[in-house]
C-alpha cells in the first residue's frame, strides 16, 4: 500500500510542478494558536504596567541621582528638598540611637560598611542626594557656626567621622577657593620697618670674647654643682675620665 502511495505521489509530481510548490508554502508557513487566559487568574497585562511603572521610577531616580551627583548644588534649590527639610539644615532634630540618656563622645565611625547599612544613619549618609563638595556652599554653612566661624562639632549635628573628615575638607578647600569667608586676626600696624632691623632678619652679632677661666654664658659661673652627683657621675664614667 505504501508502495503504491508513493507511485502516485510522484506520478502527481511529475504532472503539476505547482503542486509541489504550494506544498513547500504550506510547510513553511508559521503555526498560531490562540492562546486563553486561564480561569481564576489575572490578566498578564497588569503585570506588564506594574513592571513597567517600576521601571520608569527605578530610571527617574537613578537619572536625578546622576544629575545630583553632578550638580550636587541643584538638589537643595529643588522641591524635594524643600518638602523634605524646608528652611532647617539638614542635621536639624536629628537623634543618634544609643542606650542611656547621655549621647557618646563621639559619633559612629562610618554609618555605611560595604553594603551593610546601619540602624539611623547619620543625617549625610541617610539620604543620598546630599553630596559633600567644596562648590556645594549652601550645605557646608550648614555646617559651620555663623558667631564662630567653626566647623561644628559632629557630636552637635551627628555626622559620622568620615563624612566629618570630608566635610573638613570640603570647606579648606572652599576657603582657599574664596567660595567661603574666613577670618583673619587682625594684627596693628605701628608704622616701623622689620625688615633689618629684627632679630631674625638682621645680622648676626659677633660674639662675645673670652678671658681665659671666663664662661661663655655668666649664670654658669654662679651654679654650685652637688657634690654627691658629680662623685656619682664621676663614678660611672671613671673608665672615660682622664
Amino acid at each position: 500500500m505504501a508502495a503504491s502511495m508513493q507511485g502516485v505521489v510522484k506520478v502527481l509530481c511529475r504532472l503539476s510542478p505547482s503542486i509541489t510548490q504550494s506544498l513547500r508554502q504550506y510547510q513553511r508557513l508559521p503555526v498560531s494558536l490562540p492562546v486563553r487566559p486561564c480561569p481564576g487568574l489575572p490578566s498578564c497585562r497588569f503585570y506588564n504596567r506594574s513592571a513597567s511603572l517600576q521601571d520608569e521610577e527605578a530610571a527617574q531616580a537613578a537619572e536625578a541621582l546622576s544629575l545630583y551627583k553632578e550638580r550636587p548644588w541643584d538638589y537643595l534649590d529643588s522641591e524635594e528638598y524643600i518638602d523634605r527639610y524646608g528652611t532647617s539644615p539638614v542635621w536639624a532634630g536629628y537623634r543618634r540611637n544609643h542606650k542611656g540618656g547621655i549621647p557618646p563622645q563621639k559619633t559612629r565611625k562610618t554609618c555605611i560598611r560595604g553594603e551593610k547599612i546601619c540602624g539611623n544613619p547619620c543625617p549625610i549618609c541617610r539620604d543620598p542626594n546630599v553630596i559633600i563638595h567644596h562648590q556645594n556652599v549652601k550645605l557646608l554653612q550648614q555646617f559651620i557656626s555663623p558667631h564662630t566661624g567653626l566647623v561644628r562639632d559632629p557630636t552637635i549635628t551627628g555626622v559620622c567621622m568620615k563624612q566629618q573628615k570630608k566635610l573638613n575638607e570640603a570647606i579648606i578647600t572652599a576657603r582657599d577657593h574664596g567660595l567661603l569667608p574666613f577670618q583673619i586676626p587682625y594684627v596693628e600696624f605701628s608704622r616701623e620697618d622689620y625688615s633689618n632691623s629684627h632679630d631674625a632678619v638682621g645680622s648676626t652679632p659677633p660674639p662675645p670674647s673670652l678671658s681665659s677661666g671666663d664662661s661663655w654664658y655668666t649664670w654658669y659661673g654662679e651654679v654650685t654643682p652637688d657634690e654627691a652627683e658629680v662623685a656619682k657621675m664621676k663614678k660611672t664614667y671613671r673608665a672615660y675620665l682622664k
